[in-house]
């Protein structure tokens, strides 16, 4: 296995995931929360987070049986889906895909029920960090392939959750520029894979 597909999956889930763009969303979400209460809503978004990802990671091709997809067909979609959240961050906007308003965070019945939404989908692990997921994985039954893309998603959720529970520290240290110059940086290269998602879908379905 090549050291480049590694490396591809590493920066397509830190662009997907933005550890460190979503961390302001965190912090807001939790801010009525003691300290003990953040890591355990941060453990169970990240856990729940990569459960998910992790099944169709590795269920996804029997999903697409059962459900008639091809998978150049999820390529395309996956990519234009990808795309669109790589438009926002390119903007500096919050994208749709990955945040809820505050009015809706308000109407939540108990704050630790972020944990599973908005946190763990559809922010961390939402449509396009599945078809991203799952668009590294594609056809390819080798189960070295499904580890690597698992395990390096497994790393990503780490350093997720350590951005989560030091958030405030690093929100100090970086200022909101930084924040700002890292989330167009990562919008930029998740514009980039999701391009090349569209153009291996195309080529899948029609070559």
């Amino acid at each position: 296995m090549e050291t480049g597909f590694a490396f591809n999956v590493l920066m397509g889930f830190l662009a997907i995931m933005n550890p460190v763009g979503n961390t302001p969303i965190f912090l807001g979400l939790v801010a009525d929360l003691g300290e003990e209460e953040r890591r355990v809503v941060a453990r169970k978004a990240v856990s729940l987070a990569f459960i998910i990802v992790a099944f169709f990671a590795i269920g996804g091709n029997l999903i697409f049986r059962l459900f008639g997809i091809t998978l150049p067909a999820f390529r395309i979609a996956g990519g234009i889906l990808v795309f669109a959240i790589a438009y926002q961050l390119l903007h500096g906007r919050k994208s749709h895909q990955h945040h809820f308003s505050e009015k809706e965070r308000e109407s939540m019945e108990e704050l630790e029920n972020i944990a599973i939404t908005p946190l763990a989908t559809p922010i961390l692990a939402g449509p396009g960090t599945i078809a991203t997921a799952m668009s590294f994985v594609g056809g390819n039954r080798n189960l070295a392939v499904i580890l690597v893309v698992i395990g390096i998603f497994g790393l990503v959720c780490l350093a997720t959750y350590l951005c989560f529970i030091y958030g405030e520290a690093l929100m100090e240290r970086l200022g909101q520029s930084w924040v700002s110059v890292i989330t167009r940086l990562m919008g930029l290269i998740l514009s980039v894979i999701a391009v090349q998602m569209v153009v291996e879908g195309v080529k899948g379905a029609f070559f």
